[in-house]
This record gives structure tokens, sequence and C-alpha cells, in this order.
């Protein structure tokens, strides 16, 4: 387990890039992974994870919350509108609201229930026709549209194309971020976080540094 050394570099780089300690969260990525891994990174006293599937989630965090105490628990793989309800039910943070009618949804689930979690508007940076997400010219649409509904996203998140520089990718959404007033940027996994820190990340989205690879079933 590597969560202590992830700390250290996310401390070093808050450091370089003249930011606050501490003011970038570490979303420690547990979708996949071992039961014994996630239970002894809790146990080192980790508190915000993220996962990607609903069913995944709900089969292991109630648990893992009736032990440990609150967790913060961040959805952060594509969410079905039909898997909606239950997300809301489990999830602190949502970082892909990437369509109209996932807008939609969230919305009137909102209204029934009078609070939201936290919203992250998912930016396809690299239009990318295979990836999910708000291409770049269709953001200020987007938002308009959301805050019509009531919905107010927090910030904004993006997943770089493979084996590119993801350099102007996070330079990109923070611009975006700054355009349309929105403070939260989710941005950087485990090959690129630091990079993503000197770019004003406020969350980063860490699995395979922390746990080790997964193994697919």
């Amino acid at each position: 387990m590597a969560l202590q050394d992830i700390l250290d570099r996310l401390r070093a780089a808050e450091r370089v890039a003249g930011r606050a300690e501490g003011s970038v969260r570490l979303i420690a990525v547990s979708k996949v992974q071992p039961p014994e891994r996630v239970v002894a990174v809790l146990e080192q006293g980790h508190r915000i994870f993220g996962e990607n599937y609903v069913q995944e989630a709900a089969g292991k965090w109630p648990v893992w919350r009736d032990r440990f105490g609150p967790v913060n628990l961040h959805m952060i793989g594509p969410l079905q509108t039909n898997k909606a309800k239950l997300a809301l039910d489990l999830f602190d943070a949502i970082h892909t609201l990437d369509r109209p009618s996932l807008a939609q949804k969230l919305a009137s689930l909102g209204q029934a229930r009078g609070a939201l979690p936290q919203l992250f508007v998912q930016v396809n940076t690299g239009e990318e026709p295979q990836k999910a997400g708000v291409l770049p010219a269709e953001l200020t649409g987007f938002l308009r549209d959301c805050r019509a509904m009531d919905l107010l996203p927090f910030g904004l998140m993006c997943i770089p194309p493979e084996d590119k520089d993801p350099t102007p990718h996070f330079a990109l959404l923070a611009g975006m971020a700054a355009d349309h007033g929105l403070s939260g940027l989710s941005m950087g996994m485990s090959s690129d976080f630091e990079t993503a820190v000197a770019h004003g990340a406020t969350h980063i989205r860490v699995g395979s540094a922390i746990f080790g690879a997964r193994a697919y079933p």
C-alpha cells in the first residue's frame, strides 16, 4: 500500500505550485479492488474514495461506513439514468454529469429530495468520439440548461486522451472553469496528478498507485 507515498507527493506538488497544504483532495479510487486492500487504506485513516459502478459501491460501502464511520464517496464512472436514484443514496459527489438526460433526471430527483450531491460536469476535452462528456464548444449551453433546472454544478472533470500530454487538457479545463465561475477541478490520476495540481486541480483521482494493479473479473 502506498497511500502515504502518494500523500507525500501530493503535499510536495502543492508546495511547488504555491498551493495551500491540503487544498487538493485525494480520491482513492477503489473500484474493482480486493476488499482487504480497501480496508487497509481505511485503517490508515483515509476517508475519501471513488467508485465507477453504482452496484459495486452499493454492495460494499454501507457496511464499511457502519464499521469505519463517515466516508466521502465520489462517483467517477459513467452514471446511467436508471441508477441515478441509488447513486444519490450512496455518493457525496458525482463527477460525471455529462448529458442532458442525466441532468434532467438529477434535477427531478433533487427537487423531490431537496438536496443533491456535489456535481461536476464531465468535459470531453479531447473530443474523442468513444468517450463520454460535454464537448468544450457545448459547455456554455449545457451549464445554462443545468442552471435553468436549478442544478448548480460545483466544477468540471476531464479524462485526457491516453498516451497524450495531459497538460493542454488540464489547462483547457481550468480555463473553462474560471470562465464559468466554477471552483472545482477534478483532474489528474496516478500518472499525472502532479501536473494536474500545477494547473489548479482541487480533486485528484488515484487508484493503482495506492492499491496496486486491478484484477478485472
